[in-house]
């Protein structure tokens, strides 16, 4: 009898051990990959979608992750070689180029999503005639203006850069707002004007650096290009809103929305910020204009831009969930949140985000120039020799400081 107690005993142990056995064998079948995220303000929306995706393929569990500084932590993490599965990473700068280049991350191809966006959308970031990244959205800068104001003092968007001139001058004139709401208490406020001053000025993004960074050591010169890229800056030189020199962005968006100033040289980003200051008027955005109309020009580069590492064990579900997110109804989604600029064709972005589509039409196009810091190795210094030069407008110190900026940096 005790024997039979015992043998029973033993069966449902093995009955209960094969359950668990099989239990494990489906979750074996789930695998986990880290999505990397550096879009914080998106997060919830972002989940959103990855809930979706996990509906739609239980078979993977995205692992998604956000942390505070997260350009410092991925690099930490690509130098411990700790490489998240799917990384957002800005194919624009000098580290993604080093890393693709070093076989750090697979190609993007048509499994990834590739076929869902428009003709040359990746055209820009191409390391070695290979394309490693899926940018799906871009910034853009240019140059808010108020509409209603602009309408009132028979104001129009200018076509080139005498417009832009005459424009500012009416404004100052007038004398009842500024022309520009302005933050050279944040240098980096003004990145995008300095540079779409020489692409304008050069023509576009590979005169620019041809002027710049390409030259020799001390090969920027204090020529007719440098001079015009001063007399740009100087446009912003006391003609800028009550205390702008020790003014921060924010500051800045706060003058613009109550009315203080009519322009306010920015990306697409601060239309959120403009937007939670309720103004009461409607504005716009048009881009930086060129000596001749039709010469204008915007600059930006990718922001929501994927990458797959190398490393990663589980690469058909990291391109997957890449042809996912690429897919035109799943960042219509995002769109909707974001308004940036997207490359993926069939989102339905006609009569949304009116205010910044003076420049946001021009993205993904020869109009829209990447930031001329992707073949820089850095480019904090140049905020400062920025806010410098519209501070005390003169060309041969302009060439000066940036030649001590790029000397370093070439060969």
């Amino acid at each position: 009898m005790k024997m039979k107690t015992l043998l029973k005993g033993a069966t449902v142990c093995a009955f209960a051990s094969f359950l668990v056995a099989c239990g494990s064998a489906g979750g074996s079948d789930q695998v986990e990959i880290e999505y990397f995220s550096q879009k914080p303000e998106m997060q919830k929306v972002l989940q959103e979608i990855i809930d979706d995706f996990e509906k739609e393929n239980p078979d993977v569990k995205i692992k998604f992750t956000n942390v505070p500084d997260a350009g410092t932590v991925l690099k930490t993490r690509m130098a411990n070689n700790e490489a998240p599965d799917v990384i957002n990473i800005y194919p624009q700068n000098a580290d993604f180029k080093e890393y693709a280049a070093d076989g750090r991350f697979l190609e993007v191809d048509k499994e990834a999503g590739l076929d869902h966006l428009k003709a040359g959308a990746t055209t820009p970031y191409e390391v070695d005639g290979k394309n490693y990244t899926l940018p799906l959205t871009a910034n853009a800068y240019g140059i808010y203006y108020n509409k209603d104001k602009f309408k009132e003092l028979g104001l129009e968007v200018p076509k080139t850069y005498a417009e832009f001139e005459a424009l500012v001058a009416k404004i100052k004139s007038d004398g009842k707002a500024a022309p520009f709401a302005l933050s050279l208490n944040d240098a980096w406020s003004l990145n995008g004007y300095h540079q779409l001053a020489w692409v304008t000025v050069a023509g576009g993004f590979d005169g620019a650096e041809d002027l710049l960074i390409r030259t020799p050591k001390g090969g920027v010169k204090d020529d007719d290009n440098a001079k015009a890229v001063t007399k740009r800056l100087a446009l912003l030189t006391d003609n800028g809103q009550k205390g702008f020199a020790g003014a921060l962005y924010a500051d800045a968006v706060a003058s613009f929305a109550v009315g203080d100033a009519l322009m306010l040289p920015q990306g697409t980003w601060a239309a959120t910020a403009v937007n939670q200051q309720d103004p009461a008027f409607e504005y716009g955005m048009f881009a930086f204009p060129g000596d001749k109309e039709g010469s204008e020009f915007t600059v930006g580069a990718a922001d929501l831009a994927l990458s797959v590492s190398a490393t990663s064990k589980h690469p058909q579900e990291s391109k997957k969930f890449l042809e996912y997110l690429s897919r035109p109804e799943v960042l219509q989604k995002y769109y909707d949140v974001d308004g940036s600029p997207v490359s993926v064709e069939g989102v339905k972005t006609e009569g949304k985000f009116k205010e910044t589509e003076g420049v946001t039409k021009y993205a993904f196009t020869d109009k829209h120039a990447v930031w001329l810091q992707s073949e820089w190795q850095s480019e904090d210094e140049f905020w400062n020799i920025t806010v410098e030069t519209v501070k005390k407008p003169d060309s041969a110190e302009l060439v000066k400081d940036l030649n001590a900026f790029f000397d370093p940096m070439k060969k």
